[in-house]
């Protein structure tokens, strides 16, 4: 007998059918930085730490984590222009126009941020992490530790 198919119409919100993408937040960032013209490009540019707030679906997911642990925090760049595909690096006009994949431009078609930070101190369902250079809002759509063989010495 046939597999029987899912009527993509019947999914639950949780679920997605192949060929869609979606994304459901897992936090949010905290931050005092408000803008993006007062964030760094990098968090090891003066970036300050942040609270990760994590929703309650969430919360059991930080089960293992603990302050020192080196996690890369996936976010999404809510204030991105998502139809650029070529920028100068790090904003200078005197650096040839690049293709975004070759860069860390925040303004892509798929704005995700890869922020490699320690978290500082765990309080419930909220994080203390840095540096992070992402700004006060900023979706958070996976949380990933580092693994050991990854980790700087």
């Amino acid at each position: 007998m046939p597999a029987k198919k899912t009527d993509p119409s019947r999914l639950s919100p949780r679920t997605t059918s192949a060929g869609s993408s979606r994304l459901r937040p897992v936090g949010v960032i905290r931050s005092i930085l408000k803008s993006r013209s007062a964030a760094p490009k990098q968090g090891s540019e003066g970036a300050p730490d942040a609270w990760l707030e994590v929703k309650s679906f969430a919360a059991e997911a930080l089960d293992g984590l603990s302050a020192g642990d080196h996690i890369i925090v996936i976010t999404w760049f809510h204030r991105a222009k998502r139809n650029v595909y070529k920028v100068h690096p790090r904003s200078d006009p005197r650096r040839p126009l690049t293709g975004v994949f070759a860069t860390r431009s925040p303004d892509r078609p798929n704005p995700l941020g890869l922020h490699r930070v320690t978290v500082r101190r765990i309080a419930k369902n909220r994080l203390r992490i840095g540096p992070i250079e992402a700004i006060d809002g900023t979706p958070v759509v996976d949380i990933k530790i580092v693994l050991p063989c990854l980790q700087d010495s």
